[in-house]
């Protein structure tokens, strides 16, 4: 009997084995086998049917003529959008698992803000002790780019401590977790309002340079940007100008156009910018695995797939 193969991809190794032992098959004919570089891939990739992976080397698609179907270990796919991916091929992303992180990360940096938690450590280690007010997070706006499932965990999140939530969306259609939802071509309206901007929306062709020179103009000489969504969706010269003219309060930064963050970048050395190293929504086994598990059962009985990705749209 033929065996029907999945292939495992991380970059990290010890990410590969870890993801790998938690797969739980049905059936005895199925195989799992393991790859962290392209050179191993490239050995594998052939037979496989199945891929269960993150930043895998897409240029091996054309080389996979058996694989049915892409489960990606993260909520972004634009990496697997390429002409190499056949259509025959169901690519599926995993949801549901980022919302909680990406909430607290984004609350908590509002709260650093707003508690002036930079100040009061600076002052810290200077030994000194001047009293200067916190101000509420409470009755600030919130200004979600996106409100898929990630953006209405920390719409919700949000709403719990008292600021006021609006959001943009392409439909502009109402939903529960916010005040009011504007179209994105009336984008510039939303982002007057806000105290903070928070970009979760994926990147596709039609976000990227979303939030450019004239949405930031729009937003309030105070208000802070928030990116946990992707580094293109902003353009990155565009604000850049903004932070360092102070036409902003400031920016949270996970995602940038190009990863790691070179050494001799701008942003590194502005007083207005922090910089995370894309961590505000982790991709763990323990919360991707059962993800992958329930839909291999339903792709090996024919049933429909959870969170297939609309090519069109691009999510």
């Amino acid at each position: 009997m033929t065996s029907r193969a999945i292939l495992v991809y991380h970059p990290d190794a010890a990410e590969t084995r870890a993801y790998a032992e938690l797969v739980r098959l049905p059936r005895p004919t199925l195989s799992v086998r393991v790859a962290s570089t392209a050179d191993e891939a490239a050995d594998l990739v052939v037979e496989t049917e199945i891929l269960y992976g993150w930043q895998f080397p897409t240029a091996l698609l054309r080389r996979a003529p058996k694989l049915g179907w892409i489960q990606s270990m993260g909520a972004g796919v634009e990496r697997f959008l390429v002409p190499d991916l056949p259509r025959k091929v169901i690519l599926t992303r995993a949801a549901g698992v980022f919302g909680p992180w990406m909430a607290e990360y984004t609350l908590g940096w509002c709260l650093w803000v707003t508690q002036r938690m930079e100040l009061f450590r600076t002052q810290q280690r200077q030994r000194r002790w001047v009293e200067m007010n916190p101000t509420r997070l409470g009755g600030a706006t919130m200004c979600l780019v996106g409100l898929g499932d990630i953006g209405r965990a920390i719409a919700r999140s949000a709403r719990a401590l008292g600021m006021r939530v609006i959001a943009v969306t392409r439909s502009g259609r109402r939903a529960p977790e916010a005040a009011r939802v504007y179209k994105t071509s009336t984008i510039r309206q939303a982002l007057a309002q806000a105290d903070f901007v928070v970009v979760t929306v994926p990147l596709t062709p039609s976000s990227h340079d979303l939030i450019g020179t004239r949405e930031l103009a729009a937003m309030k000489p105070t208000a802070w940007l928030i990116n946990v969504g992707r580094g293109p969706v902003v353009d990155e010269d565009a604000l850049i100008a903004a932070l360092d003219e102070k036409r902003i309060g400031g920016a949270v930064l996970d995602v940038f156009n190009r990863e790691p963050l070179l050494l001799d970048h701008p942003l590194w050395g502005m007083d207005n910018v922090v910089i995370t190293p894309h961590i505000s929504g982790p991709s763990t086994p323990a919360e991707i695995s059962p993800i992958f598990n329930e839909n291999l059962r339903r792709y090996l009985t024919g049933r429909p797939l959870k969170h297939v990705v609309d090519r069109t749209r691009g999510y």
